[in-house]
C-alpha cells in the first residue's frame, strides 16, 4: 500500500504483522485529543486515517495514511482495501465527523461496532428525537422546521421559551435559546449556519424547534458491551454559560455521584441506547435533570469531548479511552472502578470580543499537585469572539484540577480562574470601507 506509512513501534506495541492494529478515523488537537490517542495506543497498534495526519500523533502511531474524508465513497473504498490488507482487528473514532463512516465499515468489515442505521440515528437529531419518542423514552418534543416562518409557528404551538439547534451539528454550535417570535427568526438563520471544527461538511442540514427543558444538565458516560448490555461508568455535571447559548464552562465528575445509584437515571440511558439500535461502543448521552425526572437531549455514538475521559480516569480510574480501543478489537474491557475521587475542567471565554493582547498566570498555580494542567489554547493576537456568540472555537484556556470531592474540585476550578488574567482589545470601530 503505496499511501500507508508505517512508523517504529513507538507505543511499545509489537509491529502491524504481530499484533492486529485498529484503524482510527481522525487525530483531532492535541490539547483535547493526545491523551485519549495515546491510551488508545497501549492497547493496540494504532493505523491513523486523517486529511492531514498531525505531526503530534506520530508518536503513538504503528502507521498512517492521508485520506480525504471529505469525500466518503472514495474514502470508503481505500479503508475497505487498507483493512482488508491490514488484517485489521477494529476501526474506531473518537470523532463525531467519522461516527458514522466508522460503523459502515465495520459492518462490511464483520468487525465490532454499532450499525449505520444506529450511527445515523445519532448524527441526525431529528431521528433522534423520532426513536425516542416512539419507544417512550423521555425526552423533548421536538419539530423539523422548513423555514423561519414555520419555526415560529412551532415556537407558538410548543410554548415560549423554545430552544432552535441544528439538525446535526455537536458542540453546542448554533443552538439557543428563543423567547419570542423575534428571537426565533433571528436564531433561525444562526442554527442553519453555525458550527465549529467543519462539522457542516459530515452533516445533516436543518434546524429543530425544540421544547425548553428546565433543569441542571448532565452526560452519563456509558459502555454497552453488547446488545442490551449497558453500563454507566460516570457521570459528569456540567455548568453553563449564560443563556441565550448552552456553552459549557466546565464539567465535573465524582466517584462517589449519587447518580450513579439512580434506577430512574439508569433506565432512562438504557432505554435510550436501545431505542438508537447502539450494540457496542463508549457513549456520551446528555440529559437534563427536570421536576418530572431525567430527560435525554443527545445520544453521542463516540466517547465525551472535553478531556471528560481524563476526568474520569482521575476519578473513578476507569480508562474509557482504553475500553474503546478494547472494544473495537472484540475484546470486554475492565469497567471496574479503582478510585474514588473527583475531577473538574474549567474554560476561558473571553469577556468581550477583539484581540488578545495579553495572557497570564499569577501565582504559583504549577507548584499545585492537584492542578493536572493548565494549557492556553488562544495565543496573543488571536481574534476571538465573546458570548453570545461564542463558539467552543473562543475558548482562551482550560484547566484540570484534582481533588477528594466534587467540592474540592469546584474551589480549586474557581482559584485557577481567578489566578488567570487576560487583556482583549475591543475592536476598532471604522466609518471607512476597506478592501
Amino acid at each position: 500500500m503505496k499511501d500507508l506509512t508505517p512508523f517504529d513501534a513507538h507505543s511499545g506495541q509489537d509491529d502491524l504483522s504481530a499484533v492486529r492494529p485498529i484503524l482510527l478515523l481522525g487525530a483531532g488537537t492535541p490539547e483535547f485529543r493526545e491523551y485519549v490517542l495515546r491510551q488508545i495506543a497501549r492497547v493496540r497498534p494504532v493505523v491513523l486515517i486523517d486529511q492531514t495526519p498531525p505531526k503530534w500523533a506520530r508518536p503513538y502511531l504503528a502507521a498512517q495514511a492521508a485520506v480525504d474524508l471529505h469525500d466518503p465513497e472514495a474514502a470508503e473504498a481505500f479503508l475497505m482495501s487498507a483493512a482488508v490488507q491490514l488484517g485489521v482487528a477494529g476501526v474506531t473514532t473518537y470523532m463525531e465527523h467519522f461516527v458514522e463512516l466508522a460503523a459502515r465499515l465495520t459492518h462490511r468489515l464483520g468487525l465490532p461496532g454499532n450499525s449505520p442505521a444506529a450511527a445515523a440515528a445519532c448524527r441526525d437529531k431529528a431521528v433522534t428525537r423520532r426513536l425516542l419518542a416512539e419507544h417512550g423514552v423521555p425526552s423533548a418534543s421536538s419539530y423539523l422546521a422548513q423555514d423561519a416562518d414555520q419555526a415560529v409557528t412551532i415556537a407558538r404551538r410548543l410554548g415560549y421559551p423554545v430552544v432552535v439547534k441544528p439538525r446535526g451539528r455537536a458542540g453546542s454550535a448554533g443552538v439557543l435559546r428563543a423567547d419570542s417570535d423575534e428571537d426565533v427568526r433571528a436564531v433561525f438563520h444562526r442554527a442553519l449556519v453555525d458550527s465549529v471544527l467543519g462539522l457542516e461538511a459530515w452533516s445533516v442540514a436543518g434546524v429543530l424547534v425544540e421544547e425548553y427543558l428546565r433543569g441542571p444538565e448532565i452526560s452519563v458516560e456509558t459502555v454497552v458491551l453488547g446488545p442490551g448490555q449497558v453500563r454507566i461508568v460516570a457521570v459528569t455535571r456540567k455548568s453553563l454559560g449564560r443563556e441565550p447559548q448552552f456553552q459549557e464552562i466546565g464539567h465535573s465528575v465524582d466517584a462517589a455521584d449519587p447518580l450513579l445509584c439512580d434506577p430512574v437515571l439508569a433506565a432512562v440511558v438504557t432505554a435510550a441506547v436501545r431505542a438508537l439500535g447502539l450494540s457496542r461502543g463508549v457513549l456520551h448521552v446528555e440529559l437534563r435533570l427536570t421536576a418530572d425526572g431525567p430527560r435525554v437531549i443527545e445520544v453521542n455514538g463516540r466517547p465525551a469531548g472535553d478531556l471528560i475521559p481524563l476526568l474520569v480516569e482521575r476519578a473513578t480510574g476507569v480508562n474509557l479511552a482504553q475500553a474503546l480501543a478494547t472494544l473495537a478489537a472484540g475484546g470486554i474491557p475492565d469497567l471496574a472502578p479503582t478510585r474514588s475521587e473527583a475531577a473538574a475542567i474549567g474554560f476561558l471565554y473571553p469577556e468581550h470580543s477583539g484581540y488578545i493582547e495579553r495572557l497570564d498566570v499569577h501565582g504559583a498555580l504549577h507548584d499545585q499537585l492537584w492542578l493536572e494542567r493548565l494549557v492556553w489554547t488562544r495565543d496573543v493576537g488571536t481574534q476571538v469572539t465573546a458570548p453570545p456568540r461564542a463558539s467552543i472555537d473562543d475558548r482562551i484556556a482550560h484547566w484540570v484540577v484534582t481533588g477528594a470531592t466534587a467540592a474540592d474540585c469546584a474551589k480549586r476550578r474557581s482559584l485557577v480562574a481567578d489566578h488567570l488574567s487576560v487583556r482583549v482589545a475591543h475592536p476598532v470601530h471604522t466609518t471607512s470601507c476597506t478592501r
